[in-house]
């Protein structure tokens, strides 16, 4: 859990810290890991009940805050030496899959707050369901595609 309650910190950069915490910091599980390595770009990830979103960052994003909702956020970042890497635009595709082989292709969108550039899709969710998300993303500039494959397990109760 990441707490923000810093009272002098601008509600705007409270709200671009939470994004940050959610794709860098907040791990799914002990054992997740949550970024892939693709030589010159990055691939940070993570899905995840969206009641966990607060409820400004819901508003602000327009995320529909409920536990049997579930989301993907996704950044591509471009590799720079000594810093943690600069965002770029990428063309982003997922795809996920239940245990039980129903498919669903995620819609994604592209926010950007300051200099950061994030995807996100929502999707509905079952209790105990288990979806295995398929990452498709092409940077900007570049005719490679880059794939992370990676299982969540969602709870709703």
């Amino acid at each position: 859990q990441i707490l923000i309650g810093v009272n002098s910190m601008r509600p705007e950069r409270q709200v671009f810290s939470w994004l940050v915490g959610l794709v860098l910091l907040l791990p799914i599980s002990a054992s997740a890991e949550n970024s892939k390595d693709f030589g010159d770009f990055v691939i940070h990830y993570n899905a995840m009940a969206t009641d966990m979103v607060p409820p400004e960052v819901a508003r602000k994003y327009r995320i529909t805050r409920s536990q049997n909702r579930g989301m993907i956020n996704i950044t591509v970042l471009k590799k720079v030496l000594s810093s943690p890497g600069q965002p770029v635009h990428a063309r982003v595709e997922v795809n996920a899959l239940n245990l039980a082989g129903q498919g669903r292709t995620i819609s994604m969108r592209e926010i950007r707050e300051g200099n950061a550039i994030y995807y996100i899709g929502e999707f509905g969710v079952a209790n105990e369901e288990t979806l295995n998300f398929n990452v498709r993303a092409r940077p900007q500039g570049t005719q490679e595609t880059v794939e992370v494959r990676f299982s969540q397990d969602f709870y709703t109760n």
